[in-house]
């Protein structure tokens, strides 16, 4: 058996002036969540929509299930599920005709009524779409892609603009969708959502992916395990006296300054004396262990959110 459910070599794309993707070479495992984490503009949906067939690379490879696309184009999709970031449907059709019109496009579609009960999306099933949530709106959408019973799903930012409550049923479907044996290839700029979801990560920008690796393996390659972050009452104090006085770098933020700390015990002491000493107006201190939004920032200089 193949042992990549999506291999992509050397893929390039150009838009005009803009080099969207720069030479991405990307693995997934059968049966993995694979994330793309990366602010917006990285090149992450120009990946995905190469690697679902709907966008031509100017330069690259594509393997699916250890399918080419420009031969086996149509096994090919009957074989993946896609979601897209935005899913435009008319607004008088209702839930389970939905679900019944996009399996009809199969050769083997998932009965109508298994998905209902997969999204929980029972009570709605006669409800027009535009009548529903946004929450229940993502999971019409991902049931959309689920209609063909599909062994790779592609999901572009699922939860993007939902509330926490919608995250976290999306998240317990793509939990659902693993553990029934698919593999899952999502972007996201959420970096918590990549943490929760992503047996391995690659971080993007600038249409190269940076790093990748598991969660864990990406944060433990900072040899960073936590950081001190202060906010203060009223306009911040100055950053480079506080600095100089504690012997350590300092970052300032728009809402706090933040601080590595190599041992938090030792280095805690340390700055809190320093806010004695300078009598800083510190209104809260929080300590936090590292994240791959620190990772981001160590590889990029730039915010996830940017």
């Amino acid at each position: 058996m193949e042992t990549w459910a999506v291999e992509a070599v050397g893929l390039h794309k150009r838009f005009r002036e803009t080099h969207a993707v720069r030479g991405l070479n990307l693995q997934v495992k059968r049966g993995e969540v694979f994330g793309l984490l990366g602010p917006n503009g990285a090149g992450k949906t120009t990946s995905l929509e190469m690697i679902e067939g709907l966008v031509r690379p100017d330069e690259g490879d594509i393997r699916i299930l250890g399918l080419d696309w420009r031969k086996d184009g149509t096994e090919i999709r009957n074989r993946i599920g896609v979601q897209f970031q935005s899913t435009q449907l008319d607004d008088r059709i209702k839930v389970r005709e939905a679900l019944h019109l996009f399996g009809c496009y199969y050769r083997n579609p998932r009965d109508p009524e298994e998905l209902l009960k997969l999204l929980q999306l029972e009570d709605k099933a006669d409800v027009f779409q535009s009548k529903l949530s946004g929450g229940q709106r993502q999971r019409l959408a991902l049931g959309l892609a689920l209609v063909n019973g599909p062994e790779v799903v592609f999901l572009d930012e699922p939860t993007t603009g939902l509330d926490p409550q919608a995250r976290q049923v999306l998240w317990d479907l793509v939990r659902h969708l693993k553990a029934e044996g698919r593999t899952v290839l999502l972007t996201t700029h959420y970096m918590d959502e990549a943490e929760a979801l992503c047996d391995r990560v690659g971080i993007m920008d600038h249409g190269q992916i940076l790093q990748l690796g598991t969660p864990r393996e990406l944060i433990g390659s900072l040899n960073q395990p936590s950081y001190a972050e202060i906010e203060f009452q009223g306009a911040a104090p100055d950053v480079a006296a506080f600095a100089a006085h504690l012997g350590m770098a300092v970052e300032s933020k728009p809402q706090h300054w933040s601080i590595a700390l190599d041992d938090p015990k030792r280095d805690l002491q340390k700055l809190l004396a320093s806010v004695e000493a300078l009598n800083l107006p510190m209104q809260q201190l929080h300590v936090r262990r590292a994240s791959l939004e620190d990772v981001f920032l160590h590889r990029t200089g730039r915010s996830l959110r940017e």
